[in-house]
């Protein structure tokens, strides 16, 4: 499509036109290039995870023990540069009675953490002033992470090769820019028979935010993927993830109550096989009285032509219930009301959501699910988590009951 092209074209260099210069001063916190590893930091961090799943499309349960395990080195900065590298490995300790993606064992429900090591992250940054600009591997994570996000939940980290350039006004303007070539999936850091481990293409993220009054921001973005097709794999599983999404974002604090809302459009791009225009909106209040939180929203991903809009890079299991049975959006989209409670007993916090889904084209009822979630941070370095979901299926629906329990424990240095 030559006038998507060209729109595309058109918003990446109005962009960059618009980020400022940097200026290679010296504002350096190290005295010497050899302090800033010298004087640099070392993380150790591990999460000990057992994930049981009980999904009736299968005949058995899938019971996944699983250690993530990430070393960290950050040096200091000097003349404004700083750099990162950091090391993940994914070992199965205990039961792997479960489809990893990549093990074969096709048997189990899924638990997308396949073992492995990779470089998770390695960055060069430069920073002045109020500027900063980041090239190399990276977490990426825009508001929410419904578009963009890192997929911290899962074992493996979803991460971005390319460069970021980053520029906060005195005057509450915030742009942020991201060219990224590769994304690094949670499928990763090998190819599996059920998913490519990366994804290539010319992917641009820009991210607009004005902050109005203290609490109060609004942001506009422009997420323009570029995914280019992998052989072997099916076009649902690389380019048809290509498209062109623009949007605008509110957030407030009223006192005890919050507004966040969201509208996006969007239409595919690149080389997608699919020809769409779909629409997103949600809007969440929130309410805080004696400790206690509630919140009631409603996320709309709406269909056009037989195809649902499509948040491929975003931290898909924050949204739409954490049985993951939406983490593709079904063709005649997907409607989400939900209400959510969470508060603290002493330093144990706990959190329950209840969503009820239907789809956003037909007169068809999902389900509904109950969320439960316990965190106890033991100390600095320790904390405990149990989580909880059940999704029931409504008996006209295309899905089977699950119920999924998460006990994690994590560790850090």
């Amino acid at each position: 499509m030559p006038f998507i092209s060209i729109r595309r074209s058109i918003l990446v260099g109005a962009t960059l036109c618009m980020a400022p210069q940097f200026s290679f001063a010296d504002g350096a916190a190290a005295e010497g290039f050899t302090d800033m590893f010298s004087q640099g930091s070392i993380g150790i961090d591990f999460r000990y995870r057992y994930e049981y799943v009980d999904d009736d499309s299968f005949g058995q349960d899938a019971n996944a023990s699983t250690l993530r395990s990430l070393l960290t080195f950050e040096s200091a900065s000097y003349a404004g540069f700083s750099l990162l590298t950091q090391l993940a490995n994914v070992a199965y300790i205990g039961a792997d009675d479960f489809n990893s993606t990549e093990n074969g064992k096709t048997q189990y429900p899924v638990v997308p953490d396949p073992k492995g090591s990779e470089v998770n992250q390695a960055w060069l940054r430069y920073s002045h002033s109020d500027v900063s600009g980041t090239f190399g591997r990276q977490r990426i994570v825009l508001d929410d992470q419904r578009f963009i996000g890192d997929v911290g939940w899962r074992q493996n980290d979803q991460t971005f090769d390319g460069f970021r350039s980053q520029w906060q006004s005195q005057v509450g303007l915030a742009l942020d820019y991201a060219y990224v070539y590769r994304v690094n999936r949670i499928f990763g850091p090998d190819n599996t028979s059920a998913q490519p481990a990366q994804w290539r293409g010319d992917n641009h993220f820009i991210h607009l935010q004005y902050t109005l009054l203290e609490n109060h921001s609004i942001v506009g973005f422009a997420y323009l993927l570029d995914i280019d097709d992998r052989t072997g794999w099916a076009p649902g599983r690389s380019v048809d993830n290509s498209s062109d999404s623009y949007g605008l974002r509110y957030s407030g604090v009223f006192g005890a109550f919050s507004l966040n809302a969201s509208y996006a459009y969007q239409t595919d791009a690149g080389d997608s096989s699919l020809d769409y225009a779909a629409n997103y909106y949600a809007v969440e209040g929130g309410a805080s009285l004696f400790g206690v939180k509630a919140t009631l929203g409603y996320e709309v991903l709406a269909s056009d032509n037989g195809v649902g809009f499509k948040t491929p890079l975003a931290t898909l299991h924050k949204f739409q219930g954490w049985a993951d049975k939406f983490l593709v959006t079904p063709d005649d989209g997907i409607q989400d009301l939900y209400l959510g409670i969470a508060g603290a007993v002493g330093p144990l916090k706990l959190a329950a959501t209840w969503h009820d889904f239907q789809a956003e084209q037909a007169s068809q009822d999902f389900g509904t699910e109950l969320d439960l979630a316990a965190t106890w941070p033991v100390s600095e370095r320790w904390s405990l988590q149990l989580k909880y979901a059940s999704f029931s299926a409504d008996n006209s629906a295309p899905l089977e009951d699950t119920q999924k329990l998460w006990m994690t424990v994590q560790f850090s240095i």
